[in-house]
């Protein structure tokens, strides 16, 4: 994993803030906050920390903890990492703003195959709205009275238009949204470590449904160039968080070297130094080791 990703770059933006808004209909929103500065950073420099928290939140779920340590996860990782970037993530290609309609694949939020262009952007700016304006081979949106945005717009000028508007500071996500996407990929994990660590104690049924939950894991592949920086280095070209997480997942999943595992204690997904490792601490294991001693006790 460090081998691969030691030569390579890639740019997103988190904010200092985010807030939780709430539309007419109840539907919760996650946005950064109004006076909130943006920070531009490189994910890939610290791939295997944000691979393993987005795991987490996703874990939290399916261990059914509590709404409230359940949406604070959520928080906590998007003050660290920003938001995913569905409107981008989600179409066939991240220039749909370039076309009349934005195509989507299947996916877990958007049943139509195809949404104007104006309405599919609507589903991302539920509270302001940008002037946007589109000519063919060329769009841009109006960034006036706000010196942190023009940057970032200026920032980004080389990037698909929709990638662009969605590092803005009046993009927002759906929380149920990312509350989806995280537990798609607790369950991905979960299902591919217990695939291998049951595999003896498993039926064939069993097997296939682990099978046929790995094979509907995938997503649009991202592209990337070489630039010639202080040396030859690959520059992924993501245009949303989630896609990012996405491929770096798929590796660590793939990496025999150092596994991507759940403590045994607190059941919190972690890299192991080694392919047996079944604590994320010693503290983890000092504590299995009590309660099992207390259980025998008993």
């Amino acid at each position: 994993m460090n081998n691969l990703f030691q030569r390579a770059s890639s740019h997103w933006v988190k904010y200092s803030e985010y807030e939780v808004k709430t539309v007419a209909d109840g539907t919760r929103y996650i946005k950064p906050a109004p006076k909130a500065k943006p920070i531009v950073y490189d994910p890939l420099k610290d791939a295997e920390n944000l691979v393993v928290d987005a795991l987490n939140v996703g874990l939290l779920q399916m261990g059914r903890a509590e709404e409230k340590i359940i949406n604070s996860a959520v928080m906590d990782f998007i003050h660290k990492y920003g938001l995913l970037g569905f409107m981008t993530a989600l179409p066939t290609t991240p220039h749909f703003m370039l076309y009349d309609a934005a195509y989507l694949p299947k996916n877990h939020f958007i049943k139509e195959e195809a949404m104007a262009v104006a309405d599919y952007a609507a589903l991302f700016f539920p509270f302001e709205k940008p002037e946007f304006k589109s000519k063919k081979d060329n769009a841009r949106f109006d960034v006036e009275g706000d010196r942190d945005m023009l940057a970032l717009a200026m920032t980004f000028s080389n990037q698909p238009i929709a990638m662009s508007m969605s590092l803005q500071r009046e993009y927002a996500e759906r929380l149920d949204w990312l509350l989806t996407q995280f537990k798609d990929w607790a369950f991905t994990f979960v299902s591919s470590f217990l695939y291998y660590e049951d595999y003896d104690k498993n039926d064939e049924p069993t097997r296939n449904l682990y099978r046929q939950g790995m094979a509907a894991f995938g997503g649009i592949a991202p592209t990337y160039h070489i630039a010639l920086l202080d040396k030859p280095t690959i520059v992924w070209d993501f245009h949303s968080l989630l896609l990012g997480v996405q491929m770096m997942f798929s590796f660590m999943l793939t990496d025999e070297a150092n596994p991507l595992r759940a403590c045994r204690h607190c059941q919190k997904a972690f890299i192991s130094t080694h392919p047996n490792a079944a604590f994320c601490s010693p503290r983890c294991k000092n504590q299995y080791n009590v309660y099992k001693s207390r259980a025998k006790k008993d």
